[in-house]
Order: C-alpha cells, then structure tokens, then sequence
C-alpha cells in the first residue's frame, strides 16, 4: 500500500524536537493534496525521514492523534483521519465585495482601540504622521466561538474620526470603511506569509507556541491614492487557506 509522504525539515536544535516534527507532520497533513494516501510510513521510517530517534517520532505522533489528526492501530499502521482538512478556503477574488464576503459571518470582539505611534514598519504607509487609530478584534467561528483570528488595523486619523466602534463588532473593517464611512476604496493590496505563533498570539488563537499560521497584511487606499488602512491579521494555520483567482479581462 502506498503511504503518505510528509515534507522536509529542517531541524532547529534550540527548539523540543518532538514538537518540531509534530508541527512539520501536523502542516504536511493539514496541506495534503485531495488524493493523497492515508497511511502513514512507519515510526522507524518517519524518525529516519525528520533525522531523529523512534522514541521523538512516537512523541510527535501522539501529539498529532491527541489532536485527531491521525489514528494507530495495532498491526495495522498509522492513518491520516480522512476528516482532517483545513477550514473553509478564505478566497480572494479580486473584489472589494469578495473580501466583505470573506470577513462577514464571523463572530466579533474588539479588543481596544485608541491612538497609537505609528508602527516603524507601517510608517512608509502615513508619511508624516505620528500617531494613527489603532484597533484590535478577535474573530472566531459564528457557531463554536472558536477563535479564527487577530486583526489589528492602523487607520488614518481623518478617517478613524469617523468609524463608530461599535459597527466593528457587526461588519468587517473594509465594510465599515466603505459603507458607513464612505471612503471611495480604490483598491486593496493583500500579501499572505507563513509565520509562527508569538506568545500573545498564541494565547488569542488558543494554539501552541511556535504553531504555523498565516499573516495576513492588507493595505486599503482610496481614490486620491492615500493610505487609509493598514490590517494586519493573523489566521489560524489550521483554519485557512488563500486562493487567489486573477482574471484576463
């Protein structure tokens, strides 16, 4: 029978190495493609692929069944659960409407808003300011109230005075921003990257230290070319994925 082949890693000596193979397996499964098998190698050839004895295979492993990820049977193998796919795919297709679509139907929190200094790495963003409004919400899933995100958005002062905070409880930012403020939004630059978990992220996200997720930036101008928006936005790794569709007309 074939089995599932996991992907490469490089192993980082200042880090538990069983939970470094755990998340490398834990991303290799979650990423699978639809026909991919099911069965996993042996923990003898597992700890042979990652680099590292059978006893941190077998650890990682029963990170990953803890999780229901996996499932071992004696004399049998071990077998990927063929329920463990990613969330709903997060599609971006070239629309403002699209990425409303995409924000809407979760459950809100905000967390603060109030003035902030300008982040160094947004600054090139609003030149010659200071300080910007700054927002944090916390989104989960509607009907589990799992949390799915972190959002932190940096607005410009102009428009901020504007934004009522209690609409971002009920509408995604870029819904706000257009609809109840009435910024002409003449488009959106999104930039997806791998990272890994902080500690305050982790704690949001209610996942582990260190855990794979996306890092969502997105930088909202209007009609006369100037920043209004910059979020920043951390996905659950588990929970999402991009899609993006460009079209030839």
């Amino acid at each position: 029978m074939t089995t599932f082949a996991p992907d490469s890693l490089d192993l980082n000596r200042k880090l538990p190495l069983w939970y470094q193979v755990s998340q490398s397996l834990r991303a290799s499964i979650l990423g699978r493609s639809p026909g991919a098998p099911l069965r996993l190698p042996t923990e003898d050839a597992l700890a042979a692929h990652y680099g590292v004895s059978v006893l941190t295979m077998r650890q990682a492993l029963k990170e990953l069944e803890t999780e229901g990820l996996i499932s071992r049977h004696r004399r049998r193998g071990t077998f990927i659960e063929p329920s463990a796919r990613r969330g709903a795919p997060v599609r971006l297709l070239g629309s403002v409407d699209a990425i409303v679509a995409q924000q809407s139907g979760m459950r809100t929190e905000l967390l603060g808003h109030g003035p902030a200094a300008v982040p160094s790495e947004l600054a090139e963003y609003f030149p010659g300011l200071a300080e910007v409004a700054a927002y944090r919400r916390l989104r989960g899933d509607a009907k589990t109230g799992e949390p799915t995100n972190h959002a932190r958005n940096f607005l410009h002062p102009d428009v901020a005075a504007r934004v009522d905070p209690a609409d971002l409880e009920r509408w995604p930012m870029t819904k706000v921003l257009r609809d109840a403020v009435g910024v002409a939004i003449a488009r959106i630059t999104d930039t997806v990257e791998a990272r890994l978990a902080d500690p305050e992220t982790a704690r949001l996200l209610q996942v582990p230290l260190l855990s794979p997720i996306l890092h969502y930036t997105g930088i909202t101008y209007d009609q006369e070319g100037r920043v209004v928006d910059v979020a920043l936005i951390h996905y659950r790794g588990d929970r999402f994925s991009f899609t993006v569709t460009l079209d030839a007309h």
